[in-house]
C-alpha cells in the first residue's frame, strides 16, 4: 500500500522545484561529454539549487533531442541512475525525475534505484499527439509496473494536456474533466503547463482546476518572481526550469541572482 503523500514528500508549503536539464546523454545526437562530465555538471547544479534555497530538485533529459516515444535504451537508464544517485548523495532535498518522452516506467526504475521521491509522467490519461508522435495513455501499465517492482512510495505527478502537444483528439474534454480522469486513475498530483517551455499557465484555467481538483496541483512552466504572485494561491508547488538559468534560457547554467529573486518572491508571499 502506498503510504507516501504529497505533504510528506514535499513538506514545505508552496515548494519551488528546481529543474536540472541533464546534458545530452550517451548515444543521443548532441552528446559530447563523458558520463563523468555529465554527472559532475548535474551534481554542481544540484549543489547550487540546494545552497540558494530551492525546496526540491527534479532532473530531466531535455538535451536528448529528438526524443524517443515511450522507450529509451539501457544506456540512458544506466547513465541516469548514475547521475541521480550522485545527486542524491549531495542533498537531502526531495528529488524527482522525468525521462523524455513519456518513458515513465524507465523513470520509475531509475527513481527507485536512486532513492528519489517522485517522477513526472506525461501521457498518463487521454492520448495526445506530441512532437514524437502519438502518445497513448499509460496509467494502467504504469501503476501496475510501480506495484510490481515495489516502488509505491514514489509519487507520480502527471501532466495534463501538456505543452508541446496537440490535443485535438480530446478537444471536447475539458481540463477539469481531464484532471478528474487523472484523479480517478490514481494520479498523485497533476501538473498544469503553458503551451511551451517557459510559457506561463492560463491563470483562469489554473484557478478553476485548483478549486475543483481535490488532489495536489503543480504548475509546470513559466514560473517567474513577478508571475508567482498571480498563481501562488492556486497551486501547491511550482516546477521551475527556465527562469533561474542565465538569461532565462533553460540550456544555460543556473544564475544565483535569479534563484535568489525567486526564493525571495516565495518568502514574501508566504509571510
Amino acid at each position: 500500500m502506498n503510504t507516501a503523500t504529497f505533504s510528506n514528500i514535499l513538506p514545505q508549503a508552496k515548494s519551488l522545484i528546481g529543474m536540472i536539464h541533464v546534458q545530452a546523454l550517451p548515444g543521443t545526437p548532441q552528446n559530447h561529454l563523458s558520463v563523468s562530465e555529465i554527472t559532475a555538471q548535474a551534481v554542481k547544479e544540484a549543489k547550487i539549487l540546494a545552497e540558494y534555497g530551492m525546496q526540491s530538485i527534479a532532473l530531466e533529459n531535455m538535451h536528448d533531442v529528438p526524443y524517443l516515444n515511450r522507450e529509451v535504451g539501457p544506456e540512458i537508464i544506466a547513465t541516469l541512475t548514475r547521475i541521480c544517485s550522485d545527486v542524491r548523495a549531495v542533498t537531502d532535498l526531495p528529488l524527482g525525475l522525468q525521462i523524455l518522452a513519456g518513458a515513465n516506467q524507465a523513470a520509475l526504475s531509475v527513481a527507485q534505484a536512486s532513492e528519489l521521491q517522485f517522477i513526472r509522467a506525461e501521457g498518463f490519461v487521454f492520448g495526445h499527439m506530441a512532437d514524437e508522435g502519438l502518445l497513448q495513455s499509460d496509467a494502467g501499465e504504469l501503476l501496475r509496473f510501480r506495484k510490481r517492482i515495489g516502488a509505491e512510495e514514489i509519487l507520480i505527478f502527471t501532466d495534463i494536456k501538456k505543452k508541446h502537444s496537440s490535443h485535438a483528439m480530446t478537444s471536447d474534454v475539458s481540463l477539469e474533466d481531464t484532471v478528474e480522469a487523472a484523479k480517478f486513475f490514481l494520479s498523485d498530483g497533476v501538473i498544469i503547463t503553458g503551451t511551451h517551455t517557459g510559457k506561463p499557465v492560463n491563470q483562469q484555467e489554473l484557478g478553476s482546476i485548483y478549486a475543483s481538483a481535490n488532489l495536489p496541483v503543480l504548475v509546470g512552466s513559466g514560473v517567474t518572481p513577478k508571475g508567482l504572485s498571480e498563481i501562488f494561491d492556486t497551486a501547491d508547488a511550482f516546477i521551475v526550469g527556465s527562469y533561474f538559468k542565465q538569461g532565462g534560457n533553460w540550456k544555460n547554467d543556473p544564475d544565483p541572482q535569479r534563484i535568489d529573486a525567486l526564493i525571495n518572491a516565495r518568502k514574501s508571499l508566504l509571510s
